[in-house]
Formats: C-alpha cells, sequence, structure tokens
C-alpha cells in the first residue's frame, strides 16, 4: 500500500511551531465534537423520547475518544483541527498510529486537562512532546 506518509523521524524544521500550531487545533478539534456530540444528543433524546437523558451526558466524552481514535489513526494522520493547522501525527518509530494508541492519546490528553502542569513536559522534551504524546508513543510534527 502506497502511502504519501514518510516513516523517517522528521527533521528539526518539521517541529517548528508544532506547540502553537497544536494549541489552534484544539480550538477546532473542541468545537467539532462538540457539535457532533450536540447533535447526537439531541438526536438521540428525540428518538428515545427523552428516556435516555441519564446516559445522555455520557456522550461528549465517548465523542471525542471515538474521533481522536479514528482520525489519528486514519488517512488524514490527525483530527481535522491538526490537518486545518498543517499537524501530522505518527508513532514515535515513524509507523502509521494504530487505533488505539490513537484512543489512548485522545483518553490521556482530556485526563491531563486535570492536572495541568502535565502539560509542562512539552517545554523540556527535545521533540516538544507532552507527556500524553510520550506515554501513548506518537510524535507530531508538521506536515511535508
Amino acid at each position: 500500500m502506497s502511502d504519501a506518509f514518510s516513516y523517517a523521524l522528521p527533521a528539526r524544521a518539521a517541529l517548528e511551531g508544532v506547540r502553537t500550531r497544536r494549541l489552534m487545533a484544539l480550538g477546532v478539534d473542541f468545537l467539532v465534537v462538540s457539535v457532533i456530540a450536540s447533535t447526537l444528543f439531541v438526536v438521540l433524546f428525540v428518538m428515545t423520547l427523552g428516556l435516555s437523558l441519564f446516559f445522555l451526558p455520557h456522550l461528549w466524552p465517548l465523542v471525542a475518544f471515538f474521533y481522536s481514535g479514528l482520525s489519528l489513526s486514519g488517512r488524514g494522520h490527525g483530527t481535522l483541527g491538526m490537518r486545518l493547522m498543517g499537524l501530522q501525527v505518527r508513532m514515535s518509530h515513524g509507523a502509521p498510529v494504530p487505533f488505539l494508541n490513537a484512543a489512548a492519546h485522545g483518553v490521556m490528553f482530556y485526563l491531563s486537562w486535570l492536572m495541568p502542569p502535565v502539560f509542562l513536559v512539552t517545554l523540556v522534551d527535545g521533540e516538544k512532546r507532552f507527556l500524553h504524546d510520550i506515554l501513548s508513543g506518537v510524535v507530531v510534527t508538521r506536515r511535508h
């Protein structure tokens, strides 16, 4: 299967501006997940005549889990926000990200918000990786 995705680790230029672009991508992705979750919430609420109301508050994290997992492991190698900001995600050894790693990356990212100081890891990591990137084995770089 031929893919335009490069399996070699990136040059230093591929890491320039990654943190800023990731922050802008985060805003886009929060908006996308919120729109998807809100639409599903309304549709499921109407279809079940309100009986699913007790289960629907957990919809946003579930949508975020699958959004991260499917988009990072998909052909675009990134979420919609990442692709708009010119970013791509791959395993630290260069291969595409499998679904489980991508979904775990998303879960760890959202859990990181419970303890914001873990985001400071990126300031000392040479590849500008966050703690959830390191734990899930991924690297975020600029697209070529």
